[in-house]
């Protein structure tokens, strides 16, 4: 089976600082990869190329056999990528079913003009998106929050709906950066159980995360980054007893 996403030989600078240096992996169809590593080794700018807000500096990328390297992010989107982001990116000013809608919108069809003047078929749509909506905030716990606004949610319910509003865009990939960051043992528990279930209905995960609990748990394989190149990947196991990676994140002594 071919790999869903292929990362060859990544290299990003930023003026004299190599934040990527010839990183290569690969992420096989419905496999759930976590990306590991200390502060600073890349992870974050890893995610920015690949989902296209950054340019790397050399080397490619490739989504189901198609090179997406210095793609827009809305065209990335498209082809069945999309993101959380390790500060939390949401519209504030809106509701939190209206934040998952405007993930679903990257999926219609009618035209501008279409919708302006409220023709038949954009009403459709709109009530089709709203459906999709609303069933993807029941997935994630927050079906009777839909209505209330952003600012009365708490981190925990923010979070999920940032995984909401990505899953509203139907990807194939997707992209979690530290999902469990600044949460409770509980609530990364229930984070942790959710990105399982979203691995269920079919959807592939590369998932950034410092909490190895959550690593070990639900990962397939890991990868471990550090001073921008790949140190070590394998099976939580082998990573887990990697004398390398010890070292890295405990000093050798």
């Amino acid at each position: 089976m071919s790999p869903i996403l292929e990362v060859v030989a990544l290299r990003k600078e930023f003026g004299g600082v190599r934040a990527l240096d010839g990183v290569s992996f690969k992420v096989n169809q419905h496999q759930i990869k976590a990306i590991i590593g200390p502060n600073g080794a890349g992870k974050t700018t890893l995610f920015n190329i690949i989902s296209g807000l950054y340019f790397p500096t050399s080397g490619l990328i490739k989504f189901e056999n198609r090179e997406i390297t210095g793609l827009k992010p809305h065209l990335i989107t498209k082809r069945g990528i999309c993101r959380t982001f390790q500060n939390i990116q949401i519209f504030k000013n809106m509701t939190v079913l209206e934040n998952v809608m405007v993930g679903r919108h990257c999926r219609t069809r009618c035209e501008f003009l279409s919708t302006l003047m409220k023709l038949k078929r954009a009403r459709y749509e709109e009530e089709s998106i709203l459906a999709f909506s609303q069933k993807i905030l029941s997935f994630v716990g927050l079906k009777d929050r839909a209505f209330e606004s952003v600012s009365n949610l708490t981190i925990q319910e923010q979070k999920l709906l940032e995984i909401a509003r990505a899953l509203a865009t139907e990807p194939k990939l997707l992209l979690l950066d530290e999902p469990a960051a600044g949460l409770s043992i509980r609530e990364t528990e229930c984070i942790a159980e959710l990105i399982s279930r979203i691995r269920e209905r079919g959807i592939t995960i590369l998932l950034v995360e410092h909490d190895m609990n959550v690593v070990m748990e639900i990962s397939d394989e890991v990868i471990v980054l550090n001073s921008g190149r790949v140190l070590a990947e394998g099976a939580p196991r082998e990573i887990q007893n990697n004398k390398e990676v010890i070292a890295v994140y405990l000093g050798e002594g």
